[in-house]
């Protein structure tokens, strides 16, 4: 296919060594359905291609293998280069000939999309620096660890920031892909693919991940990311404003929000996570009662059993023998 004939939108596909299945998978039947009419499935309004450095067949998570319709190519002739991300730690995701292709496709302007732990790939390619980055709740601490000058967003599904988009994963990758098919094609073909996918609810990138239950679950979405944002700042507590600026809130209405939706302030509610993961500590782990204090956020031993009796009506240490009692163990915990 001819540039002259190009279709509206073009994509390139880089697979991470032990990709997840289901990311691709999601995105290019969007694609699939988005560029045709009905089911055909031809590549008229949609162009997509599968690329690798090698011609050996790239292998998911779940052992499936998909083969390259194409080796690295051009990347001026993709309107996105998508790297799809899965296992962090079963050795290199993608090889050296990928990263430069990677830097050469950012080069040219061309817009780099993370799914998955994609993101990591273009991180350690250098690609995000200084770009808002978004990540899965559940890999946001890996980051982290990986990168300490980055600062992840893992409380949305997607962000956008300019020719850099990063997607957490999951079903999300469903919405991000209806995204960029409505930006570039129209509403109706995006319907379309959404509804012959039984996805008609589409969700915006700024929507709040879905994470497992912590007790409550707040109707409100603004609350439901508040607690994401706590429950992946325990370590090094949020500020309460802070929280509620990343919410685009007066710290005023947050706390009115939050009171309402709970029935308890965000400070305090917030020493309570931290409180209930400082006892699941205690009960799974053999670590000392400081390092747990500090591991849930508390500045010093003192302050933390303090704390911690108030909430649960006995210190740490009666906590731990009493588990280890209940459970027949001795003085260490496995």
């Amino acid at each position: 296919m001819t540039e002259t004939n190009r279709p509206p939108l073009s994509v390139g596909f880089v697979l991470a060594d032990n990709f997840t299945l289901s990311a691709f998978s999601l995105f290019v039947d969007h694609l699939r359905l988005a560029a045709d009419e009905g089911d055909l499935s031809r590549p008229i309004r949609c162009r997509w291609s599968i690329m690798a450095s090698r011609a050996e067949p790239v292998r998911a998570s779940c052992g499936v293998a998909v083969t390259r319709t194409a080796p690295l190519t051009d990347p001026r002739r993709f309107d996105y280069i998508v790297v799809v991300g899965g296992i962090l730690h079963a050795g290199p995701q993608v090889d050296g000939e990928t990263v430069a292709y990677l830097r050469q496709a950012a080069d040219a302007g061309v817009t780099l999309v993370g799914v998955c732990t994609g993101s990591f790939v273009l991180a350690r390619a250098g690609l995000m620096t200084g770009r808002r980055c978004c990540v899965s709740w559940y890999h946001c601490q890996d980051f982290l660890a990986e990168f300490p000058h980055h600062h992840p967003i893992a409380d949305r599904l997607y962000v956008v920031d300019g020719d850099r988009i990063t997607c957490s994963g999951g079903s999300g990758v469903a919405d991000l892909a209806s995204f960029l098919i409505e930006r570039h094609i129209g509403r109706a073909v995006a319907q379309k693919a959404r509804l012959i996918m039984l996805t008609d609810k589409v969700r915006a990138g700024s929507d709040a991940q879905p994470h497992p239950a912590i007790g409550e679950t707040p109707v409100d979405d603004r609350v439901r990311r508040a607690l994401l944002l706590m429950e992946q700042n325990l370590a090094d507590p949020l500020p309460i404003g802070e929280i509620a600026e990343r919410l685009k809130l007066s710290s005023r209405q947050f706390e009115r929000l939050f009171l309402a939706a709970l029935g308890q302030r965000p400070a305090a509610y917030y020493r309570g996570i931290r409180l209930r993961y400082a006892r699941f500590l205690l009960d799974t782990t053999s670590r000392s009662v400081t390092d747990i204090a500090l591991e849930a956020g508390f500045s010093d031993c003192a302050h933390f059993s303090r704390q911690f009796k108030a909430e649960m009506g006995f210190t740490p240490t009666d906590a731990r023998q009493a588990f280890r009692s209940a459970a027949g163990v001795g003085a260490e915990v496995a």
